[in-house]
């Protein structure tokens, strides 16, 4: 299962931090649910760098991670939150669809 956890700071992402694998794949099967999950992923990091100049995160196997700076420019910031809320709703669709595979959490800090 692939677990997500959005950090919110004052109502707004302050970022994410996802672990492990979907595991819809059965024995070697291509796994849907993880290449969709993963494609939301890396083009919420994407727009993050080309659209709000944000290069905050880092991976490894599994698991990924992302923290918006304390410090971004007012419009950089706005549209961090436009493409994280936009991260966060692919999420629950991918999960109404698939709830064995993906849990959404939130944690205000």
């Amino acid at each position: 299962m692939t677990n997500v956890q959005f950090i919110r700071k004052k109502n707004r992402f302050h970022g994410f931090i996802m672990k492990g694998h979907a595991g819809a794949g059965n024995g070697g099967e291509y796994d849907m649910v993880c290449a969709a999950i993963s494609g939301i992923a890396y083009t919420t990091l994407g727009a993050l760098d080309e659209l709000c100049e944000i290069h905050t995160f880092s991976e490894a196997d599994g698991a990924m991670q992302m923290k918006l700076p304390e410090k971004l420019v007012k419009a950089n910031a706005d549209k961090a939150q436009i493409i994280l809320k936009t991260m966060e709703i692919g999420f629950m669709q991918i999960q109404r669809q698939y709830p064995k595979y993906i849990s959404i959490t939130f944690k205000e800090v």
